[in-house]
């Protein structure tokens, strides 16, 4: 008898909790990493582009190093608006350059959150905060992801934690903002990225041809609200 007693009050003691689990149990914590840069596996997450994949001269590189506050990520090269002869893609001006994080296996699923925070710190220049979404927008067959993004400029030679609200990021097509109301669904998080172009950005920012740098510890989510 004594054990079906215990084995009853082990049940309502469960019950008991169960129905006293309030909504802070049930949220996932206030702040989730996305991206670190604490290794030099982590590099394996991201690859480079800039426009030498269409005729331009500029260049970017990738790595991990320890800058004095522990590894973080340097990403840095030169911007140049010079392109090659005769390219096929006929363009007439480069400049520009980024490095995008790998497709998530599947998506990654931030509806929990209200902000994207990046730890940097930067070179004067202004640079650009993308988040790639599933392809709501393009038409079928297209498979380029919809791209939301801000503005980055932080303050040079110290680091800094920018946090920008989703809200913030305004939708895109190939760097040109669409004029429409769309709302990202945080749910379907395809990637990131950050890029750095030569011309643009906002007033008060380095612009023009020549190096860059931005060192970067982490990418958070949070949740301010």
């Amino acid at each position: 008898m004594s054990r079906f007693k215990g084995l009853l009050q082990a049940s309502l003691n469960a019950t008991k909790k169960a129905l006293t689990w309030n909504l802070d149990d049930l949220m996932p914590p206030t702040e989730r990493i996305v991206f670190n840069f604490t290794s030099t596996e982590k590099l394996k997450e991201w690859h480079l582009y800039s426009d030498s994949e269409y005729g331009g001269l500029s260049s970017a590189s990738l790595e991990i190093a320890d800058t004095g506050n522990g590894l973080s990520g340097i990403f840095s090269g030169n911007l140049c608006l010079d392109v090659t002869e005769g390219s096929k893609w006929n363009i007439t001006r480069g400049g520009f350059c980024g490095m995008r994080s790998k497709k998530f296996d599947g998506f990654i699923d931030l509806d929990a959150y209200d902000t994207v925070a990046l730890k940097l710190r930067g070179d004067g220049r202004c640079y650009l905060s993308s988040i790639y979404t599933e392809n709501l927008i393009n038409s079928p067959g297209q498979e380029e992801d919809n791209s939301w993004q801000a503005f980055v400029l932080v303050p040079k030679e110290d680091w800094y934690i920018l946090k920008i609200p989703l809200a913030q990021y305004l939708p895109t097509w190939r760097g040109n903002i669409i004029d429409a109301k769309l709302e990202m669904n945080p749910s379907r998080i395809l990637g990131m990225s950050l890029s750095v172009n030569a011309e643009g950005g906002v007033p008060g920012a380095k612009t023009g041809p020549g190096d860059f740098r931005m060192e970067i510890d982490w990418i958070k989510a949070l949740r301010m609200q």
